[in-house]
């Protein structure tokens, strides 16, 4: 069903359902035609129906205005609230304090100082890669590279890097709808493993200037150290919002490389041209494409009345591909002059945490598999599936000559 087709408060009703699998780009195409046929959108395919914000101004504006459009919910195709998300839950001057707190482990000379370690993991991944001819990206690479930087980011030994692929898998999996039971047993393990870590920098505190979990247990706000609970909170959300997005960037950015060699020439010939061409790849493929809110007083929204307690939806990547934004949107051009403008980290108070550590990660995971594997191609003819819900590929079979 096409979104002309009824109308909610003036507004056209789609009925495209965003959680479900299809075909490499379908979303992207889907998010276009909606995009294109009104600025906003009531959506009815979930149960609790909501409004979809598709335009790069608007978005823009919903994101910068935190007091119209509350954070109590981050995914607007299920508004249910799982978990406690730190800081994301938090509105000023909580969320101000703790993201004060969090700031200088995720700053451009915290990732800097974790750049040794960063590529010469990276590196070693991929020499164990290369002579193979072959892998699938998406659970070979695209997974594993972000989850041992992630423990290495807090500090944790990146040796438990394939016990927590596992935990993350199905966590994952049971978040878009695999097996639930699975994924809460996964999440208690995670949990427990984060517990006795922070029990183990109470009993040993390291350098808190360079270790964030000993950080997170001495730190206090307003004379009060966090509650064990929000310390727990704090490192679920940063795995939570740092692992499978990375994972379904790095997927989308190598499917596109496979399948556009004269693009990722451009890189191999010039690998200087990595970070320009990560941020137009982000705008293009954002980590999230998709942030959830509730609006928290009755607003007309550009001539969309919106009551307080309903849900909305701010189309990061239909924003991201705007064309009264982007020129030619849908191409990638290397050189284009406000790639960086996307909202691929959102905007506003809540802008991504993590957005320098992702840039980093995923320059040197460009930089590092191209000076080893310059040439490849995908290595199936079968169809290659995104996920709905929250975009990433399936699988990912790419294949090279080793020399």
């Amino acid at each position: 069903m096409t979104a002309d087709q009824g109308t909610n408060a003036g507004c056209p009703v789609v009925r495209t359902d965003y959680r479900i699998d299809r075909p490499v780009h379908e979303h992207y195409a889907l998010l276009n035609r909606d995009r294109e046929a009104a600025p906003i959108l009531r959506a009815e395919f979930t149960p609790v129906p909501f409004w979809m914000v598709t335009r790069y101004a608007d978005v823009l504006e919903a994101l910068q205005e935190p007091d119209t459009f509350g954070n109590e919910v981050v995914n607007a195709m299920d508004p249910r609230r799982g978990f406690d998300l730190l800081p994301q839950l938090l509105d000023p001057p909580e969320h101000t304090k703790l993201r004060k707190q969090l700031n200088r482990f995720f700053s451009p000379a915290a990732v800097r100082r974790l750049e040794p370690l960063v590529v010469s993991h990276c590196a070693a991944m991929l020499d164990e890669l290369a002579p193979r001819g072959g892998c699938d990206m998406v659970s070979d690479f695209a997974i594993r590279f972000p989850t041992d930087m992630f423990l290495a980011t807090l500090g944790l030994p990146v040796e438990d890097g394939k016990q927590f692929v596992t935990w993350v898998e199905a966590v994952f999996a049971g978040f878009f709808g695999s097996n639930l039971q699975e994924a809460h047993r996964a999440w208690g393990k995670m949990t427990d493993y984060f517990d006795a870590a922070l029990d183990d920098r109470l009993r040993a505190p390291r350098d808190r200037e360079s270790d964030f979990l000993t950080h997170l247990v001495l730190m206090t706000i307003d004379g009060e150290p966090l509650r064990r609970k929000d310390m727990l909170s704090v490192c679920l959300t940063l795995m939570a919002a740092g692992l499978d997005t990375t994972r379904s960037a790095l997927s989308y950015i190598f499917h596109h490389l496979a399948t556009h060699p004269a693009d990722r020439q451009l890189i191999v010939d010039d690998p200087a041209r990595v970070p320009r061409a990560v941020e137009e790849l982000l705008r293009l493929y954002p980590l999230v494409f998709q942030d959830g809110r509730k609006v928290r007083r009755d607003v007309d929204f550009h001539g969309c009345p919106m009551d307080a307690g309903d849900v909305v939806w701010l189309g990061l990547a239909s924003a991201n591909r705007d064309p009264r934004k982007f020129d030619d949107p849908d191409a990638f051009h290397l050189d284009r002059p406000n790639a960086a403008h996307h909202l691929s980290f959102g905007a506003g108070v809540h802008r991504c945490l993590g957005m320098h550590l992702a840039r980093h990660e995923l320059a040197i995971a460009l930089t590092e598999w191209h000076r080893r594997i310059p040439h490849y191609e995908i290595a199936t003819t079968d169809p290659i599936m995104e996920r709905g819900g929250q975009l990433t590929l399936r699988s990912l079979p790419l294949r090279w000559d080793v020399g």
